[in-house]
């Protein structure tokens, strides 16, 4: 096993805790404010979730549990059961 492969990392993105360095859901790098296009709202935030955004998840990521209106946003996404 790779010396790296056993020190614990945190996912900056959704906070989970893996051994895997391959793991790692960061779907988004840091980046300036930017204009929600759901609510129209000026955030930092990459997991900004609003109740306009809320009412199109579609997706969650299989590797960290995060939900999302768009699969392009996690980096394992799966269509939730039942969403259009």
């Amino acid at each position: 096993m790779n010396k790296d492969e056993t020190k614990p990392t945190v996912c900056p993105t959704c906070g989970a805790v893996t051994t895997a360095s391959g793991h790692l859901c960061r779907p988004f790098e840091p980046t300036k404010p930017f204009v929600c296009e759901y609510c129209g709202a000026q955030t930092d935030d990459p997991r900004h979730m609003c109740y306009p955004q809320i009412e199109h998840l579609a997706y969650q990521c299989l590797h960290c549990g995060r939900l999302s209106a768009k699969a392009e946003a996690l980096c394992h996404p799966k269509r939730i059961a039942g969403t259009p």
